[in-house]
């Protein structure tokens, strides 16, 4: 049996997309295939990977990639966005997606200052918990891994 695959789309694919991508990889192991991709990707942000890192997870191989590279090419089972912006401009067909979603979480990239490296672990820890209640619901993965 194939194995579902889920894109994570947001406007830049460099924070909410790509710390999704890399949560879902780790949560539900080799039963699910992640993916992320953006409307206009920017590259990944250090802040980013650092918040990944802190928690344990791997994050080689997370880049930032054009939804372009994907739309028509890839077949995915559901199409996740993670901003109101992609959500929005995101192309309303999308041929083989079975499942769209959608979960708003706040930009971390938005936040300077202090607070800004606090902002990416508030919406990795948000994400995380979203991955693993949806994991759970879907019967994809064990949803507890640590």
């Amino acid at each position: 049996m194939e194995r579902p695959r889920v894109l994570f789309l947001c406007t830049g694919n460099s924070a909410r997309s790509i710390l999704a991508e890399a949560l879902l990889r780790h949560h539900a192991h080799d039963r699910v295939e992640s993916y992320s991709a953006g409307l206009d990707p920017i590259g990944v942000r250090e802040e980013t990977l650092t918040a990944l890192e802190e928690v344990g997870i791997d994050t080689s191989g997370l880049e930032s990639t054009s939804v372009e590279e994907y739309l028509g090419n890839v077949h995915f089972s559901y199409l996740i966005t993670v901003c109101s912006d992609a959500e929005e401009d995101c192309p309303r067909v999308w041929p083989g997606v079975n499942e769209r979603i959608h979960w708003p979480v706040a930009d971390p990239a938005l936040v300077e200052g202090d607070g800004r490296m606090d902002a990416f672990r508030a919406a990795r820890d948000e994400l995380d918990a979203r991955i693993r209640a949806w994991l759970a619901e879907e019967s994809l993965g064990d949803g507890a891994t640590p």
